[in-house]
């Protein structure tokens, strides 16, 4: 590309000045996007950056200038930071090709690969736990990358973006990567506020651009009117007209009554068969050049039945040579599985499927078999992946295409439409820099779709990121260990949860001012100059509601003669008042009602503002109120709060059951479990039963398990009620509905036994274990000696086979 001689002159400037970013872009593949250098030059600047910007835009550049200024400073680390061990892999595979393995560590929870060097890969969690053990590992710590920092409004792991982002040493400058939000800016305040300089960058353009398309049995139409000279967002016509058509074809069936029925806002209600099958569409998108794609099914089920689907049908999407390397990476990469293992996880199949260009990508799955589908997809052998839309998030794998069988998925409850940053997430996988020219997006038509909704979710491209922040046990412990409880309150009001509050309490109080003028105009209006006009007013409303009264219901005779004598002296006391004879009583009565509902109005909006101030600290208080009621909290003699020995323990329990471990713990309730029933019991306490899990009994593990169970589930219920007592929200009961699955995996019982009790596909057996695995490795190091030792023994018990395996190790 030639540049003018303006911009060689700003190049060239911008190269003096800047020696480092001049060195880093001269490096990349790319021309560095504006975007990137900004972000890049604010970093060479020393401050910290937020980058938001549609998913494949790049912004992992402005991490990887990060940790390349970094390894120019001597002894300086850098921390990257991801929310899923997958891609936290990933990019630990990126760095050790970049810097060497030497340079580059990796620490997620179970892996633990050269934590001292100067790069280290790491889940969120794990920073956070540093930061509160003051781990000697923080020492030099110059950046903190924070990928798909929008996590942070999980309400389940959120809390945790927001703990590290607050409690980073003042030195350490923040690199926050975030998908497009539409409130960027307030976001970048926030971080302005509690870490000092920050940039905010916001870009909205892609890249390579997306052509939006919807497919109707085997035609694809354009999503939008590309009859003009310039693109623009009015839906294509011939699809409005296909719509209208199709109201033909479109039954008066109700859903009513079926899971989810109401269709959402982008499907009319309707059934028909404007629709290509799998087979079909995966030919289509050969045809017209559109391969490698990634086909987003809102099912699991849905995926693996897609594979099927394609190799019965006979397509072969691969060349013999592409065949004989999918088969030799395969082979070397799962060479550890044990044979057993093979046939259990349907390997053959899923080789077949490979090796003909086609695989699923789904959380059941083996997670060495994602990471083995991840791989061979970059590497241009995979051509066509069924996948849910958890590989929109973060893993690096960028496709032609992009194809959508449905607008709407199954959110644990119900059918619901998928939002517009969801769409974004999902579409923005279609299309690869420096290979692709444009990306495409395919919608598959459904009878009954609407153009417009759709066109609609296309065109808008962010949400709102919201905070998820709430202290916990764990958090306040640690937090009043180290800082004392009143300057824990004062901490905690930095959240972005709080600064959210905070931010509608002003635009509340400004509505508040504008009441109370209006109010005061309100009074100047309904004065009168025979008497108090409010007074009047007030009997006036006194006489209506006991006439509204007296004609609901039924009221007993007693009740109804008590109704007449309150009317009778209302409406002498009317009479009698001096402005009854005022000749504008009317005029003031109505300004006098008027002040009335806006006072009302007033009364609830100052009772909203109450609520909002101090939200995070209030919370807070009965978190320690708890705590103290336990002894995990006392006061010192100055009548300070400190933590106790027992304090000291919950400090070092993370996850959504700290609490209650710790009693356990702390009442020896797991004292004389072996190996296979202390597994069990992590696996009581780590597992989330679905819904339909409520009231079924399991079979449990013989032996002091059922006892020990017993008793944690009657702690369980003591705490419940304590917290509600402190108007906290409880928790749900423990559910040993995998128990016995755990004890006999820690006993060495095959996996295909194991899966087959549980109906757990392997990848969720797997990422349950490992939870398993975190728990008891959290017990091994704050329990005593003989309990500590029983939960070493049982890691060791459950680590193994394809709990073991993994691809970094």
């Amino acid at each position: 590309m030639s540049l003018s001689p303006a911009e060689r002159y700003a190049l060239s400037r911008r190269q003096r000045r800047q020696p480092r970013l001049a060195e880093f872009a001269a490096g990349q593949r790319f021309d560095l996007d504006p975007f990137q250098l900004a972000s890049c030059a604010a970093l060479d600047e020393g401050r910290s950056v937020l980058v938001a910007a549609p998913t494949g835009a790049g912004k992992t550049v402005v991490a990887e200038f990060a940790v390349f200024l970094a390894m120019q400073e001597p002894g300086a680390k850098v921390f990257y930071t991801t929310p899923i061990k997958a891609l936290s892999n990933q990019k630990y595979q990126e760095f050790v090709d970049t810097w060497g393995a030497d340079s580059v560590g990796l620490l997620t929870g179970d892996t633990n690969v050269n934590s001292g060097a100067r790069i280290v890969v790491m889940t969120t969690e794990v920073l956070r736990n540093m930061l509160y053990a003051d781990s000697p590992l923080l020492d030099r710590l110059a950046y903190v990358v924070m990928d798909e920092v929008h996590y942070l409004a999980d309400r389940f792991r959120g809390a945790v973006w927001e703990e590290v982002i607050i409690h980073l040493p003042e030195e350490v400058r923040l690199v926050s990567l975030s998908a497009t939000v539409s409130n960027a800016e307030e976001f970048g305040d926030w971080l302005q506020a509690v870490r000092g300089d920050t940039d905010v960058i916001v870009s909205e353009e892609r890249p390579v651009p997306l052509e939006q398309h919807v497919l109707v049995k085997s035609k694809m139409l354009d999503l939008f009117d590309s009859s003009g000279q310039a693109a623009t967002h009015r839906v294509n016509p011939e699809l409005k007209q296909l719509a209208r058509a199709g109201g033909r074809s479109i039954s008066g069936r109700s859903t009513r009554g079926q899971r989810g029925g109401d269709r959402g806002r982008y499907h009319r209600d309707a059934r028909g068969n404007g629709r290509a099958d799998r087979p079909e569409v995966v030919a289509m998108l050969q045809g017209k050049n559109l391969l490698p794609a990634i086909v987003f099914i809102f099912s699991r089920a849905g995926c693996d039945q897609a594979v099927r689907q394609v190799l019965r049908s006979g397509i072969r999407l691969t060349e013999s040579a592409e065949r004989a390397e999918i088969r030799q990476i395969v082979e070397a990469r799962a060479r550890m599985l044990r044979d057993e293992d093979l046939a259990v996880l349907g390997y053959w199949e899923w080789l077949e499927g490979l090796e003909r260009g086609v695989a699923a990508h789904h959380a059941g799955m083996l997670p060495a078999f994602k990471e083995i589908v991840e791989e061979l997809f970059q590497l241009k052998l995979l051509k066509v992946v069924f996948a849910t839309e958890t590989l929109a998030l973060g893993v690096n794998m960028p496709a032609r295409s992009v194809v959508l069988e449905k607008l709407e998925k199954f959110n644990g409850e119900a059918r619901v439409p998928i939002t517009p940053g969801e769409y974004t997430q999902l579409t923005g996988r279609a299309g690869r820099r420096g290979i692709d020219v444009e990306g495409h997006s395919v919608i598959q038509w459904v009878d009954g779709l609407d153009p417009e909704a759709v066109a609609s979710l296309a065109s808008r491209r962010s949400y709102p990121l919201n905070s998820s922040f709430r202290p916990t046990y764990n958090m306040a412990v640690n937090l009043i260990d180290q800082f004392g409880r009143e300057r824990t309150r004062q901490i905690l009001e930095l959240s972005f949860a709080q600064f959210q509050a905070d931010r509608a309490v002003v635009d509340l109080a400004r509505t508040l001012r504008k009441q109370e003028e209006s109010m005061a105009g309100f009074e100047q209006a309904m004065q009168c100059h025979l008497g108090d006009f409010g007074e009047y007013a007030e009997l006036r409303r006194r006489i209506g509601e006991i006439e509204r009264q007296s004609s609901r219901g039924n009221p007993t005779h007693g009740q109804r003669e008590r109704m007449q004598r309150d009317l009778a002296a209302a409406r002498k006391a009317m009479r009698a008042h001096p402005c009854h004879g005022c000749a504008e009583r009317e005029s003031h009565a109505r300004w006098a009602e008027r002040w009335w509902r806006l006072k009302q109005e007033h009364e609830q909006l100052s009772r909203q503002i109450r609520t909002r101030t101090g939200q995070v600290a209030k919370r807070f208080d009965r978190v320690t109120e708890v705590l103290e009621s336990l002894g995990y909290l006392d006061r010192d003699a100055s009548g300070s709060l400190v933590s106790t020995a027992s304090g000291r323990i919950l400090k070092r329990i993370y996850g959504e059951r700290d609490l209650l471990v710790a009693e356990c713990l702390r009442r020896g309730l797991w004292d004389g479990l072996d190996e296979p029933g202390l597994a069990a019991m992590a696996a009581a306490l780590v597992y989330e039963p679905r819904r339909d899990d409520s009231g079924v009994e399991y079979r449990l593990p013989r032996g002091r398990f059922r006892e020990a169970f017993e008793r944690t589930t009657d702690t369980w219920s003591v705490l419940d009620d304590l917290e509600r007592e402190h108007r906290l929200p409880g928790s749900d009961v423990p559910s040993p509905a995998l128990a016995s699955a755990m004890h006999a995996w820690a006993r060495g019982t095959g996996l295909g036994t194991v899966l087959a009790d549980t109906e757990l596909a392997a990848g969720d057996f797997v990422r349950l274990t490992k939870q398993v695995v975190d728990l008891l490795d959290q017990v091994s190091i704050v329990a005593d000696a003989e309990l500590g030792a029983t939960a070493r023994a049982a890691i060791d018990a459950v680590r193994r086979g394809v709990v073991a395996y993994g691809t970094v190790a």
